[in-house]
């Protein structure tokens, strides 16, 4: 990573970067008890049920170097298996093969989760400690359309705990009519400048056309 030097664009001189805890506080204040005190340790039943609902989960990892990874996972609703109270199993399914945050557990098995309801703006978050599996019984349970998961990222919980809506209130996620996907260029188009730019734009138009999901599993 390169350093920024003070009096660049990117780190204007006259920007003061917060380096304290107690300037963190002074800007945004204590949490309240409530909030302090909301971490729990084992799942309860209603975790269980938004685990049931969610097809969503972005799961972090962190190398030893500090670079990080978010890497987003989805399967229908209730993909994530809940081995008991304190363990839970996240399927991989067919991707592109980086793995940057398996490979990251492999040294730092610390991940944090957090678990997306579409319509929802509260979330799920889950923080523990991480491992990889290439098979147990409970890959059975697992299967989508036939398919077994490649692998599974175990991860035994250390804290488990609700976050507000206000994140997607204020970006409005779920709003339809906030929506602009055509505010960029297509995928196709996004792969030709900056990952194959020797396929053409309607062979790319082809490949994640319709014909892309039946490469799902």
């Amino acid at each position: 990573m390169t350093d920024v030097q003070p009096g660049t664009a990117a780190h204007p001189a006259n920007a003061h970067r917060i380096t304290t805890d107690s300037e963190i506080t002074a800007l945004l204040g204590d949490p309240t008890d409530a909030v302090r005190n909301k971490v729990r340790h084992e799942l309860l039943d209603i975790d269980r049920q938004w685990i049931a609902a969610t097809p969503f989960v972005v799961v972090s990892t962190s190398a030893p170097d500090g670079s990080c990874d978010a890497s987003p996972k989805g399967d229908p609703a209730g993909f994530v298996h809940v081995i008991d109270d304190r363990t839970i199993a996240i399927p991989e399914r067919k991707g592109n093969r980086r793995a940057d945050g398996y490979r990251n557990v492999l040294a730092n098995p610390h991940v944090g989760l957090l678990f997306v309801m579409p319509g929802r703006g509260d979330t799920l978050r889950i923080n523990g400690r991480a491992h990889l599996v290439s098979d147990a019984p409970w890959f059975d349970d697992m299967v989508v359309k036939g398919h077994r998961p490649v692998l599974a990222l175990v991860v035994e919980i250390d804290e488990i705990f609700g976050h507000c809506a206000k994140a997607f209130m204020r970006s409005k996620l779920w709003h339809p009519d906030t929506w602009q996907p055509g505010a960029v260029p297509s995928r196709a188009n996004i792969a030709h400048l900056t990952e194959r730019p020797l396929d053409s734009v309607a062979a790319l138009e082809v490949y994640y056309g319709a014909s892309y999901s039946s490469g799902l599993y």
